[in-house]
């Protein structure tokens, strides 16, 4: 077992450095780094042989000569610069975020559509917003009966169909593998030119797709037009698979019934505050919004510690990397 290096800058696992380390093989050295800071990076990436971050930039790559893995904890590896990876080296991700995700879809989606949180805000000054008290409030809906539509079936769409099968909701499904909808439990699946045809059907539509050239805007105004006035749109993927203006202008509108948005179009470069949009989503009444926490949850940065250094030590023995997504 050979004697190894690991470099990381990913503050979501600064929580659970013990764990981390105690199963790392032996001789192993660990410089942990409180965030990305390139210059920082750069210095210490000359001796590292596994490189564990979201970001990885050219220049880091021209310091890191003797680097074999650069390892993502998390799934998307769209920060890591391929190009500036060394001939021989690969990188590689990791998931168990699909359980915290669907409970966090799951859970916005009832309190958005019950209107929970205006009903505390209510209360708290007196009044009883509610169907009872006031019988020309429309009452609200549950989930037992809904259609839903999760459009990408992969392991966070699967996951979430099943716990939203479990509060009694229909299912349908766009993909773009195609897959026989009795094995899950919906209704029908269609690829992904059905979409439109899903957005008409459903009541909540849940977005688990990833970003890309196919999908950036893959929802406009065209398909929020098609949705019902009632339909909540979920975006768990990323804020540009929907197109920013055309889906404030349906809200600010009222032409969909709201939006539980986790991903955005804007995110801090340093420190913990900046707009995550262009236009003022906050204002209005009928958005949730969440920092992209949907799947930050001690339980996923457990499973993603023992991913890493499962795959150390893959490299520790010459054996096979597993969950590699970039060769070099």
């Amino acid at each position: 077992m050979k004697s190894l290096k690991v470099t990381v800058a990913d503050a979501n696992l600064i929580p659970l450095r013990d764990d981390f380390e105690r199963d790392l093989p032996v001789g192993t050295t660990v410089s942990w780094h409180p965030g990305f800071d390139e210059d920082a990076l750069v210095a210490d990436l000359r001796d590292t042989n596994v490189y564990v971050g979201a970001r990885f930039t050219s220049a880091m790559g021209a310091a890191a000569q003797n680097l074999r893995l650069v390892h993502v904890a998390g799934a998307g590896f769209d920060g890591i610069d391929a190009d500036g990876m060394r001939a021989g080296a690969v990188c590689a991700n990791t998931f168990h975020h699909e359980a915290s995700i669907a409970e966090y879809v799951a859970a916005m989606t009832v309190v958005l559509r019950r209107r929970l949180l205006d009903q505390d805000r209510e209360l708290r000054a007196g009044h009883w917003a509610s169907s009872v008290c006031e019988p020309d409030r429309p009452q609200v809906r549950a989930l037992d009966g809904a259609t839903v539509g999760i459009v990408g079936f992969g392991h966070i769409g699967a996951r979430t169909w099943r716990v939203l099968r479990a509060f009694g909701a229909r299912g349908i499904a766009v993909t773009r593998t195609p897959m026989d909808p009795g094995m899950h439990g919906l209704d029908w699946t269609g690829g992904i030119g059905e979409l439109d045809h899903l957005l008409r059907e459903s009541e909540v539509v849940v977005l688990c797709l990833p970003l890309g050239a196919a999908t950036r805007g893959i929802i406009g105004a065209s398909q929020l037009d098609a949705m019902k006035s009632r339909a909540v749109l979920v975006n768990v993927s990323r804020g540009p698979l929907v197109d920013e203006a055309a889906l404030y202008a349906a809200l600010k509108e009222n032409r969909i019934g709201g939006a539980v948005l986790d991903v955005w179009y804007q995110y801090p470069s340093t420190g913990s505050h900046g707009r995550p949009a262009t236009y003022p989503f906050g204002e209005l009444s009928n958005v949730l919004m969440t920092p992209h926490i949907s799947g930050v949850t001690r339980q996923t940065f457990e499973g993603r510690v023992r991913d890493i250094v499962a795959n150390i030590r893959r490299l520790a023995n010459d054996q096979p990397i597993a969950n590699v997504v970039i060769a070099r």
